[in-house]
């Protein structure tokens, strides 16, 4: 039988309701990451040597965005 697949928020959902942000699942293998507005909608996968690269670069093109405060 597979595995329910738990959905962890983001520690930087913002404030409100909280749903301006991505949702993470560790996989037997891979990290998944949805959009929690839009949770049926497409997820992206990553094998989990992956994610934290990936992570480095979304830091770095945040960065370079114009009017770029780090909190």
């Amino acid at each position: 039988m597979a595995q329910a697949v738990r959905w962890q928020k983001s520690s930087y959902s913002g404030g409100g309701d909280g749903n301006t942000c991505v949702e993470v699942a560790h996989l037997d293998t891979h990290i998944a990451v949805r959009d929690s507005k839009a949770p049926a909608r497409a997820t992206l996968t990553f094998p989990a040597a992956a994610f934290v690269p990936f992570l480095e670069a979304l830091k770095v093109a945040d960065s370079t965005r114009a009017g770029f405060t780090h909190r």
